[in-house]
């Protein structure tokens, strides 16, 4: 049968600079559709993309009259107000308003739509996922929150793709939809990586956010497959099969062999596969993966001849620098699952190496008080463990002042260093002694600037 048609040619993107929207406003400007959209700030590199493609607006703020009657519909963004002028010029117009996983939803009304969900590992999963299906020629679509090393943009949408891969994001969907993303994409195959209270903005107890993922699970239709980490506690508590009409898929770490600073996957055939990536979180993302895969018809052997090719995430456990006897990586770590996971890989992974690891301290939920004593004890991998955060950044998120005592009280760690000058943190990373001793700098933040590139050539040279 041929593809239908998209029913949308003329649309309008209200907050159309965020990661995610503009990445959008590409893919449907590839498509063919006519956008336009509005953002009161619009930063590098979605400032370049869209002047490129000629999206870039004229002007930054919002324009009511933009908005008119011959538009099929208009997307809002998280970045924009529930009072933004142009939502309630759209509302009055009574045109369809959509959020980012609505619109999504609707655009992929007749494909089968796969969506990973959980805490931690998303992004991962979903990039070995890709990987593989483009690694042996799939047509598919995707929309992903993050960029993805080797594919241009964060979203794709075409008229003939089979299949879209969804990364599931349990934030809010919109300023005027208060349900959780990954809620409204409506999942054929689901899955959950595991679950780590987050977002207490928004999820004030660790009971409330845990029941997102509930709803989720329950809404795995007739003859769906959800697929999940077996051994994760709070996993465990949501995922009890519950409908003898859907199938249910539990995973854990991969079987493996670590070999001279190199991992390698064990296959049924007890083949040996080198992979890049490495770490227990790595090796239930790779069994997550796998699954899916074996959903969408990708045979054993062909998933591990893809995965011996895949270099990682972007921002997820990236080579930064590598000389002789040290390694310099970033990663997208913040919240204490990951931040615990990431660290206590790449210890393992070079026992015999000094790790000095450094997190920033950058999310609402990370900086807020309430929520800090998470983290006790998911930074004790590292023999030098340093924590830094920004005042400034407190004040911007109307929290109170937090004591660098009160962070060190909180991680469990007596030796704990804590700072809140980005050119402090940066004397004492040069100071430190770097033969045989690795670098993990972990955030969702930039240090306030730290030249990086910089600091891992210096540690490198040492």
């Amino acid at each position: 049968m041929p593809a239908t048609p998209s029913p949308f040619q003329r649309l309008h993107l209200i907050a159309t600079g965020g990661s995610i929207m503009h990445n959008l406003a590409l893919a449907l400007h590839q498509r063919g559709t006519h956008v336009t959209g509005s953002d009161d700030e619009i930063f590098e590199p979605a400032k370049s993309r869209l002047q490129a493609a000629g999206l870039l607006p004229a002007a930054e703020g919002w324009f009511p009259e933009k908005i008119t009657a011959d538009l099929d519909a208009v997307i809002v963004g998280m970045h924009a107000r529930p009072d933004n002028p142009e939502l309630l010029r759209a509302q009055e117009l009574g045109l369809r308003v959509y959020s980012f996983p609505e619109f999504i939803y609707e655009a992929s009304k007749d494909k089968q739509r796969i969506v990973i969900g959980g805490s931690h590992g998303k992004t991962s999963i979903t990039s070995l996922i890709l990987h593989v299906l483009r690694y042996h020629q799939r047509k598919f679509d995707y929309a992903v929150g993050a960029q993805l090393a080797g594919f241009d943009l964060m979203v794709q949408l075409t008229e003939d793709a089979p299949i879209i891969i969804i990364e599931g994001d349990e934030y809010l969907s919109s300023p005027i939809d208060r349900r959780p993303k990954f809620h409204l994409y409506q999942h054929h195959i689901g899955v959950i990586s595991g679950i780590s209270w987050d977002h207490i903005n928004v999820f004030p107890t660790e009971e409330i956010y845990r029941e997102q993922f509930r709803i989720f699970a329950e809404m795995t239709p007739k003859a769906g497959t959800l697929i999940y980490d077996q051994d994760d506690e709070q996993v465990q508590l949501i995922t009890v099969p519950t409908s003898s009409d859907v199938k249910y898929v539990g995973y854990g770490p991969h079987e493996h062999v670590l070999r001279d600073g190199k991992t390698y996957l064990i296959t049924k055939r007890d083949e040996q596969v080198p992979v890049q990536v490495f770490g227990a979180h790595n090796l239930r993302n790779i069994s997550a993966a796998k699954e899916v895969c074996k959903q969408l018809g990708i045979k054993g052997k062909d998933f591990y001849e893809a995965i011996a090719t895949f270099k990682g995430a972007a921002r997820r456990l990236e080579l930064v620098r590598e000389g002789q006897d040290s390694v310099v990586y970033k990663d997208f770590a913040h919240s204490p699952s990951k931040l615990k996971a990431t660290a206590t890989a790449l210890k393992q992974q070079f026992p015999k190496r000094r790790l000095v690891a450094c997190l920033e301290l950058h999310t609402f939920s990370s900086l807020n008080p309430a929520f800090l004593p998470q983290y006790a004890h998911t930074f004790d991998a590292p023999d030098v463990a340093v924590v830094y955060f920004n005042p400034h950044v407190l004040e911007h998120k109307r929290l109170p002042a937090l004591p660098p005592e009160a962070v060190q009280q909180a991680f469990q760690r007596s030796d704990l260093q804590v700072f809140t000058d980005s050119k402090a943190l940066a004397d004492f990373l040069h100071q430190q002694n770097w033969q045989d001793t690795n670098l993990l700098m972990m955030t969702s933040g930039t240090f306030d600037g730290l030249d990086l590139a910089g600091l891992a050539e210096e540690v490198i040279k040492k």
